[in-house]
């Protein structure tokens, strides 16, 4: 269960100062989805009124949107996600009807495009710079993407980084590694890396998460270690592909799990894997696994990306290469996983901090609820 915002005086008085305020919030991935389960979460101190954006149907959710925004004319307007469909309602409702907006978001619009679409690349970019240009205020999954959106011209920003979506005692996680690992057919003395994440295949890198530790586990020398994949896509059968030959057992794909589930594979890893491309992508993500990884108290390998100095304290290994495709990264991987010793593993799961603040739920929307309410005064009203 996800956690409530605190209930100091100072949080209560603001939530009933809000409770006139008229909010509007929709996710761009769609109704149901986490997104919109994140975005209503930070938004709870105002019983926010929940657009049901539909993904599939963009333009029909589009043109709904803007006779929505009409009708009711709310004091804000909340985006969680960079959507067009979504995004475009915004600009157009505040160019013609002055209203105002603020947008949540977990990644860099235009280059996260030209990794996939070369040539869409300046157009997106120009769509984000005009979307945070027109914005009231910007809530960034990282204080790189909040930094991102000033230096667009948003004039207020902040950071609500993400929190794990479940928690579990030492004695349930104990409980949960001796059942998934036994399911699995993973011995208990093996050491786990492991990943979860949607296997979307990219043609212009050939990569999808995962890949990095296929790549690994075709190469290392010591037998006692177990990779475990945990998601699907169209990726999959590029890593299945790839695995071909491996003794039985190195490589554990799961397919899809749902979230309520994840804990008890969570509890079967001794490291998480976080491959990041240090580049205009991936330096500005924290993405969602890694708040997941730190409930768990897995230590974490990913790349020379900002997030692995400003956050690290001793459980973060970082490797050298551009991204977790190249050839500079794989063979600095393989080299950790081989000469890891039980002593190195064991001091870095223990500095694995147990409530990083910057993961914390309480703290987060305890700052959205301040954030949103200035923005909602008459003095702010007058600014973006």
């Amino acid at each position: 269960m996800i956690a409530t915002p605190a209930t100091s005086d100072s949080t209560s008085a603001a939530a009933i100062k809000l409770a006139t305020a008229k909010v509007l919030a929709f996710a761009t991935l769609g109704q149901g989805s986490s997104d919109e389960s994140r975005i209503l979460n930070l938004l709870r101190a105002f019983s926010p009124t929940m657009f049901p954006f539909d993904r599939v149907r963009k333009i029909r959710s589009f043109w709904r949107l803007m006779g929505e925004i009409r009708r009711s004319r709310p004091d804000l307007i909340v985006m969680e996600g960079t959507g067009i469909a979504g995004g475009m309602a915004l600009i157009l409702s505040r160019l013609l009807l002055g209203q105002r907006y603020v947008v949540s978001s977990g990644d860099a619009v235009g280059p996260w495009v030209a990794s996939r679409f070369r040539l869409l690349g300046p157009v997106f970019g120009l769509y984000e710079r005009l979307l945070c240009r027109l914005a009231t205020g910007f809530i960034g999954w990282t204080p790189y993407l909040a930094g991102r959106a000033l230096t667009f011209g948003t004039p207020r920003a902040i950071t609500a980084a993400g929190w794990a979506p479940f928690t579990r005692t030492p004695e349930e996680r104990a409980a949960d590694r001796l059942k998934t690992r036994a399911r699995l057919g993973i011995p208990l003395e093996n050491l786990v890396i492991g990943i979860a994440g949607s296997m979307v295949w990219s043609g212009r890198y050939g990569y999808c998460y995962g890949k990095e530790l296929v790549e690994a586990a075709r190469r290392i020398r010591r037998p006692d270690v177990t990779f475990l994949l945990i998601g699907d896509g169209n990726g999959r059968s590029n890593l299945e592909a790839r695995s071909a030959g491996l003794p039985a057992g190195r490589i554990v794909m799961t397919g899809r799990v749902p979230q309520q589930e994840l804990p008890e594979y969570y509890a079967a890893m001794d490291i998480g894997s976080l491959p990041q491309s240090v580049d205009r992508v991936g330096s500005f993500r924290y993405t969602t696994k890694l708040s997941e990884y730190l409930a768990f108290g897995l230590p974490i390998i990913t790349g020379q990306v900002p997030l692995a100095y400003d956050l690290d304290n001793g459980w973060i290994w970082r490797l050298p290469g551009h991204a977790p495709w190249a050839a500079k990264y794989i063979d600095a991987l393989v080299r950790r996983i081989d000469e890891l010793s039980e002593a190195e593993l064991r001091s870095k799961q223990a500095a694995v901090p147990t409530n990083l603040v910057e993961f914390n739920y309480v703290n987060q929307a305890a700052r959205v609820t301040a954030f949103i309410r200035d923005l909602t005064d008459s003095g702010a009203a007058r600014i973006g």
